[in-house]
Parts: C-alpha cells; structure tokens; sequence
C-alpha cells in the first residue's frame, strides 16, 4: 500500500508525545507498506535529523513553518481571519505547493494526517483521508484559558471558538477520524453524531520495555515526574508536585528524593532551594537519560488535571516497571483500574496517602507493577497497534469514491 503521511513536526527525535508516536507507527508500517513523509520543520538544524527518516520512509519532504509562533504576522492573521492560530502558526506555504504537485503525479491508497491543523495543506482529492487526532485540541487550549486573567480571557476565548469550528470541519471533511483514547472518540461523537471514530491509542516504546520486573528497593524513594516543560499541563502538574505533595510526604520519609525530568526543566519550572528535589534538563535525543530515570526511580507521580490525548510518559513507567501514582484525567483514556494497574489521587492529601501505601505494601507494589507491565506488553505495545492501522487503512481504501 502507498501511504502518504503528513505531520505538523518532525517526527525524529522522539523527544515528544507526537513525535514518539508517528516514528514507531513509520517503523511497523514501513514493513510492509510504502510511506511518504511530509513533514513541516521551524529551524534548519533540524534537517539533520533526515537521515533518520530516510531508512524507514520511501520520500521524506520537510517543508518549512514559522520558526517562532509570536510573529505579529500570525498573530494579525489569528485576529482577523477565520482560522484559529494553532492553524496560522502551523501553516507553510511550502508544504501546500508541494501536495499540490505531488497529488497530481503520484497515485496514493491512503493519506494519513495526524492532527487536523495539517489538513489546511492539502488540495481537493478522491484519495481517501484518514485524521488521526491526538487531543481534542480546543479542550486544551479551553484548560489553558482558564489560568489567564479575566481582562485578557476574552481574546482567547475567541480563538478557542474558531479552533472548535476549524477541528469539527476538517472532522467532517475526512473518510475516517481515529483518536487515541476512547474518552476523545466519545467528544468527538457527541458534537458531530453522523462521524463514527475509530481508536487508535498510543504505546510505549520498545526501548522502554523492560525484559524482566525489577526488584526495586523502596528505601531511599525516588519518585519520578517526566515530561516536556513546553506542555502547560506538565509545568502544572511539578509546580504541584513540588508546592502540595512534597512538603507532606517528606515528613514521612526523609531521605526521599523528588525528581521532575524533561526538555525545558530548568527553563520552565521555579528553582526550589532543597538539595532533594532535582530538576533534570534531557536533551531531545538522550533517550537513554529517560530509561535510566524510570530505571533508578521507585513511583512515578502524574498529578496532571489538564486534558489531552493517552499519556505515553504513564505507559513508559508502567512498561519499566515503574508503579503510577495518577490523577483520574491523567490515566484517562487508558484501559487501567485504580488499585490493580495503578493508585489514583485527585488531592494533595489522596496522593500522600497513596505514596505512603505503595511504598509501605510490598505486595501491593508488586502487584501494580506485574499488571501494569502485562497491560502495556499486551494492549500498548506499537507492533498491535500498527496492524489495528493497516486494518483501518484496508477498510478505507475499499470504501473509497475515486468517481
């Protein structure tokens, strides 16, 4: 099959969420299928990541965007236009050219958009469109809008009104909508009745994935929060971390060490002056710097309150071995079950109990860890995943109008 697969990112390093994504779904996919990569870039350093791309895509075209989203440019074309300034700011010019030409001479089965900010770029076709949604994107921007100042509030909330507009058209233009969580399938479903979504969800990567449980020792703790700082519901959820939980469940256990790991780390969040908090910058390409923070930790804590897609940093805990301690809305839209899977906390007080428990209760950790693991080897593993999408990419291309 020819798939033509376009991303508003580079796919390679995987040091984000989508990025960790659309590089394992082209490593399975590649297998058996010919891909054709677009993907829109900000800097020019980033072309040497190509190589990269190369071994697994039969094209790869990088077309350039705006390098900084703040350009009065785009800011101008938010306010007075009809497109959203997720849309403006992810648009190039380049990469709409470039479909233009390549539809009319190449002959595609599929083409697979990931978010719908990038389907802006493509011409009318017949070939069918599969939009695969990692997050309902004006949800998360509605969550954003809420921490803002009430004089400023309304500017944003117009915005957020033409992204909502924007998502459910491109929705209705696409033959087939996949989301990663079943809690998105159901938004989706619910403003738009007529569309019937698909899941795909995301998974945890085969380096992740450790070959036998570790024994961990419980004394001194580690607990590990990781993510990517750029993510307003990542800073959130360390400045939680670090303000409401690590006071209280200090007094319990002394020694205990609380690391908060990422891109932009120190950037993003407040230095705290307290020798047992570390806050660790990971460069985009140093995956083995992640392993070994899951690796050496004891729990891993999400106290994220923000929506948005599957949360791969959860399934990459859980497929090391590492015992989650979760938010209902962080571990939404994965198929886990408080107390076997997972411990979950709402309030500060829910996630000192919780942390207390697990590292008191070696036969409860053992058993978090042992499901947990199954669950991500069973369910979230990407080589499943990739044959539940050539499954959809079959269905659509039979179901396809070329008339």
């Amino acid at each position: 099959m020819k798939i033509l697969m376009l991303t508003p990112y580079l796919p390679y390093p995987p040091a984000s969420g989508g990025q960790i994504r659309t590089l394992n779904l082209i490593r399975y996919l590649s297998r058996k299928h010919d891909i054709t990569l677009i993907s829109l870039y900000k800097t020019e350093a980033e072309k040497k990541y190509l190589s990269h791309l190369q071994l697994y895509c039969r094209s790869v075209y990088l077309c350039k965007r705006p390098g900084s989203p703040w350009q009065l440019k785009n800011i101008g074309k938010a306010l007075l236009g009809n497109d959203p300034f997720l849309i403006v700011r992810n648009y190039s010019p380049e990469a709409k050219s470039l479909l233009s030409r390549l539809l009319k001479k190449e002959n595609y089965d599929v083409i697979h958009a990931e978010t719908f900010y990038i389907m802006p770029h493509l011409p009318p076709t017949a070939i069918p469109i599969f939009l695969l949604e990692q997050t309902i994107e004006y949800k998360v921007y509605q969550h954003f809008v809420n921490q803002l100042p009430p004089l400023i509030k309304p500017f944003f909330l117009l915005d957020i009104m033409k992204l909502k507009r924007s998502e459910r058209y491109y929705w209705r233009n696409a033959m087939l909508v996949g989301t990663v969580s079943d809690t998105d399938r159901k938004i989706i479903k619910a403003l738009e009745p007529s569309i019937k979504p698909v899941v795909v969800p995301n998974g945890a990567g085969e380096e992740m994935v450790a070959r036998t449980l570790p024994l961990k020792k419980p004394v001194p703790p580690r607990l590990l929060f990781q993510g990517n700082f750029s993510w307003l519901q990542n800073t959130e959820a360390a400045q939680y971390l670090i303000t409401k939980i690590y006071p209280q469940i200090k007094q319990d256990f002394p020694r205990l060490e609380l690391i908060i790991a990422g891109q932009n780390a120190q950037n993003k969040i407040k230095p705290f002056h307290d020798r047992q908090i570390k806050i660790v910058d990971i460069p985009p390409e140093n995956s083995s710097l992640v392993k070994r923070l899951y690796q050496q930790s004891t729990v891993f804590l999400a106290p994220i309150f923000g929506p948005g897609g599957t949360r791969l940093k959860i399934l990459a805990a859980m497929a090391t071995g590492l015992p989650v301690i979760s938010t209902k809305i962080g571990v939404q839209g994965l198929e886990v079950t408080d107390r076997v899977h997972v411990l979950i906390a709402n309030q500060p007080k829910e996630f000192v109990r919780q942390i207390r428990l697990i590292l008191s209760n070696r036969s409860l950790y053992r058993k978090i860890q042992q499901n947990a693991y199954r669950l991500v080897k069973e369910k979230y593993n990407w080589k499943t995943i990739a044959q539940q999408l050539e499954i959809i990419y079959e269905k659509i291309k039979r179901h396809e109008n070329r008339g």
